[in-house]
């Protein structure tokens, strides 16, 4: 490669005009520049720009905030020139070994203290963005593919587990290396997503509020409601306090507070879990709340210049700033819990009355739950979570507890793993008066003995003291696929249905009392955002193989009486619809979806955006329709504001679906409180085991319509008239 002329680095500058006697001469140069920070222009083409460069020249000139000595040693700064013993800092002491992370730290701290003029860099980001005629040929890889489209759907949730842990093959390059599959967890390496909240569409992102000497932050301050910053610079102004409204703007990736009069740090501040850069520089900060535990995200605290305790400095010094957001999330104090979710009443007083007083009427209640399976509730993807609060003998008490204190008579659980279903599930369940049945996502069955263990699966548990299994239906949606006639011919079946290893299963009930039917079903569907056609599929081939089963139930003949049946003879069912149907899961799509619009309507046009103009058979060339009748639990409410709570992503994704023929909701579970959510920056936390919610809903069984043939009308004679 041939470029015409040297590019204007520094090092090469500094080692020939400025020799160095110092251990930190320049030409060793151990440190290089820090990795650039977002919105932050002192960065040009990889090399440190000109008003940088004169930092070496011109040292003397800027005022400093170093730490206290932490001894008599001579020390200097990160440029590697002498310091005032009584400007030592700890960090830069010559007797005392210097890690990469504090050396990138000190360097950074040099940077911020030359940007104390008045609104420096936009300054710099106005005079960067000046047109400047490029001096070499770029090169470029004719070979490289051209870069993957993000496809906006917004019936999805965030990505997954890479194929190394979940068994199946990565869609989503790096992405699906670092996200749980069935959830919206930010990683600790933020990657692209396509169903994240955004920030609002504004024209500029960057707020420039440096070196002006702004004295106070009133919390009633317009600043607040700039929603949509991601870089906000605040340093060298006489702030004392920063006031706990700056939690408003939660897609902040940079805040600069250095050189001002902090003391103290708001605890709010934990809750911009988007934040990459934080500068404290040169301030007069001793702790840092444990709140700011939750910056999971966080690449650099810059705490040079400040009293800190020497503790959590000596943290950072050694093992950098993500060692001490650890330090500070696991030993933040544990809050109060929220106040238990309680039932919401759908019927009128004197209904629940009259409910109360008959008889004959039959109630029921089903719980659909995301248990989040151990395999996926690691730090790398919820590095939010305290680590103790993602172990699973901590997990498992609780996620028990909230499932028993509902009692409800049927229990429906995603991501089970095997081990769990067999050696915790199964006994404190059955203890409680619960049989269960379980099946593993089809990816099992390419596994050894011990991984098959870890396969997580759908769980379905029910009062055995109330109902009698009659047959359980496993569905493995890629077997399913594999045998319409429709699809075999198919590539996008190939290339994308079949990959897929998500489960449903499929349950018969009979009430032991009344020999009322039930099927049961319980469904965890693709959780991939760019695979929002198979979520469709799936779907329709789950309302297909229902339908089937119980239209079959309906054909079983009656339950032969026994001395204990009741004198009421046990209902008959001319079809299946006319069998009490629940379909239960978590569908990894929002209302709004093709998912839930053909679930709750009947029907979708084969055109709908949500098949991405694949291929799939009848079902694109004819569209989706089913005739079970089915209206989600919540509706009856708008649906809760989510099941699913994260910093990346908040949404209804989970779903009790009831055939509205036979069955009415009486009362569904509540959503969780708001006011605990103010100070949550996401689920698994240390009162919420998951990063799903519960869902429960009470059912009453409508009674069959009178089919009995009407007596033929009596008129009267015309001869007697």
């Amino acid at each position: 490669m041939y470029y015409p002329q040297q590019s204007p680095g520094i090092a090469h500058k500094l080692s020939s005009t400025h020799p160095d006697p110092s251990p930190w001469a320049r030409p060793t140069h151990p440190y290089g520049p820090p990795p650039p920070s977002p919105g932050y222009p002192l960065y040009t083409n990889g090399n440190i720009p000109h008003h940088i460069q004169s930092l070496h020249h011109h040292q003397n000139s800027i005022s400093h905030y170093p730490s206290p000595p932490s001894n008599g040693g001579v020390s200097v700064n990160v440029l590697g020139q002498p310091l005032a013993v009584g400007h030592a800092s700890p960090g830069s002491s010559s007797s005392q070994v210097i890690t990469p992370h504090w050396q990138q730290q000190l360097l950074k701290c040099e940077m911020i203290r030359a940007s104390r003029s008045p609104h420096h860099r936009a300054r710099a980001s106005a005079m960067a963005s000046r047109t400047v005629t490029k001096s070499a040929i770029p090169i470029t890889n004719p070979n490289k593919p051209p870069p993957e489209t993000i496809i906006k759907e917004s019936d999805s949730v965030e990505n997954g587990i890479s194929s190394s842990t979940s068994g199946e093959p990565s869609t989503n390059g790096a992405i699906s290396s670092v996200n749980h599959p069935s959830s919206t967890v930010a990683p600790v390496a933020e990657a692209p997503r396509p169903t994240a909240a955004k920030p609002p569409e504004n024209s500029w992102s960057s707020l420039d509020m440096g070196g002006v000497q702004i004295k106070n932050l009133p919390p009633t301050s317009g600043l607040f409601t700039f929603t949509f910053l991601i870089n906000l610079y605040l340093n060298h102004n006489a702030l004392s306090s920063i006031p706990p409204e700056i939690s408003r703007l939660r897609h902040l990736e940079l805040l600069d507070l250095s050189g001002n009069n902090l003391q103290t740090l708001p605890s709010e501040m934990g809750m911009l879990t988007k934040l990459k850069e934080l500068y404290l520089f040169d301030n007069h900060i001793a702790i840092i709340p444990p709140e700011l535990g939750t910056l999971h995200q966080l690449q650099t605290l810059g705490i040079e210049g400040n009293p800190l305790e020497p503790s959590l400095k000596a943290i950072v010094q050694k093992e950098g700033t993500p060692a001490l957001i650890s330090f500070l999330r696991d030993s933040c104090p544990i809050p109060a819990p929220p106040p238990s979710r309680s039932l919401r009443d759908l019927l009128a007083p004197g209904e629940r009355e009259a409910l109360h007083e008959d008889p004959n009427v039959e109630v029921f209640s089903v719980l659909s739950y995301n248990i989040l399976c151990e395999l996926y509730a690691t730090e790398r993807l919820y590095g939010y979570t305290p680590s103790w609060a993602l172990e699973w003998t901590f997990r498992r008490n609780h996620i028990i507890t909230e499932i028993l204190k509902h009692q409800a008579d049927f229990i429906c659980l995603q991501e089970v793993q095997t081990a769990q279903y067999e050696e915790f599930f199964v006994p404190k369940l059955g203890a409680a008066g619960y049989d269960g049945v379980y099946y593993p996502k089809s990816r099992y069955k390419t596994m050894n003995e011990a991984d098959r263990r870890l396969v997580d699966g759908c769980a379905v548990f029910f009062n055995n003291s109330k109902y009698q299994l009659v047959e359980q239906h496993p569905l493995e949606f890629s077997t399913v696929a594999m045998q319409r006639p429709d699809f075999k011919k198919t590539d996008d079946m190939f290339n994308r249905v079949l990959i897929r290893s998500d489960i449903a299963i499929i349950c018969l009930f009979e009430n032991i009392e009344t020999g009322t039917r039930h099927l049961i079903a319980n469904a965890h569907i693709c959780w991939d955002p760019k695979y929002s056609d198979v979520k469709l599929v799936q779907s329709a081939l789950l309302v297909d193989e229902v339908e089937k089963v119980a239209n079959s139930f309906a054909k079983y003949p009656p339950r032969p009486p026994s001395e204990s049946s009741p004198v009421k003879p046990p209902p008959t069912y001319s079809d299946g619809t006319k069998i009490p149907i629940i379909i239960s899961g978590d569908y990894n799509s929002v209302p709004g979806s093709g998912v839930y619009d053909f679930l709750a309507n009947g029907i979708l046009p084969g055109d709908h955006p949500d098949f991405m103009s694949h291929s799939y058979g009848r079902y694109t060339s004819d569209g989706l329709r089913h005739r079970l009748g089915l209206k989600s639990a919540y509706a009856g409410i708008g649906e809760l504001p989510f099941t699913n709570y994260t910093p990346s992503f908040r949404g209804a994704i989970d779903y009790l679906w009831y055939s509205t023929a036979t069955l009415s909701v009486n009362a569904v579970l509540s959503e969780v409180d708001r006011g605990y959510l103010e100070k949550v920056v996401g689920f698994p936390d240390a009162h919420n085991p998951s990063d799903h919610i519960t869902i429960l809903a009470e059912f009453r069984v409508k009674p069959p319509r009178d089919t009995q043939a009407r007596p033929p009308p009596v008129f009267p004679n015309p001869s007697h008239a």
